[in-house]
């Protein structure tokens, strides 16, 4: 019987060939474009998806995480280092869950800020709700951010209105 990391390094696939798809659209050139004043640039949406699996491997991979001393990368310039950025961390994500056994991803994580409790959930709920459905959510603003730029929204869970001849 397959285990609890197997399930999720699955997912981690298949969303990360989806994801690289939808940051392999954005644009050079566009990157301090914001849709509006309190959304975030393209730049800074586009390198926090390609951060979010190894980000959220180095929380996870502690018992208790103090979000006061969250190391922040440096943003890349291009489009292009956004792409190398995303393959590290996913990269990173797939080795963390690789090591990942079924009684630590059940055991509880605990989440602060400046020693302040924020969450505590199993270390799974970590990986699944920030790993990946916090991934995807800001996945979906990204593709939005492509489509108010013109720029053709690749296949996500099925042809997009760019690639469905039949529109």
């Amino acid at each position: 019987m397959a285990g609890i990391a197997d399930a999720l390094m699955q997912e981690l696939e298949h969303e990360g060939a989806t994801t690289r798809r939808v940051l392999e659209r954005v644009p050079d050139g566009k990157l301090d474009w914001q849709p509006h004043t309190k959304s975030m640039t393209l730049g800074r949406l586009a390198h926090h998806i390609s951060t979010v699996p190894g980000d959220v491997a180095t929380i996870a991979s502690v018992d208790e995480f103090d979000f006061a001393n969250f190391p922040r990368a440096e943003q890349p310039t291009t489009a292009a280092g956004m792409l190398e950025s995303h393959d590290q961390s996913v990269a990173k994500a797939k080795a963390y869950l690789a090591g990942l056994d079924d009684a630590s991803a059940m055991s509880m994580w605990k989440g602060t800020m400046g020693g302040n409790p924020m969450m505590t959930m199993p270390r799974v709920a970590v990986i699944r709700n920030i790993m990946l459905n916090h991934w995807i959510h800001h996945r979906g603003q990204l593709s939005v951010y492509l489509r108010l730029l013109d720029v053709p929204v690749p296949s996500i869970y099925g042809p997009s209105a760019d690639e469905d001849p039949v529109r």
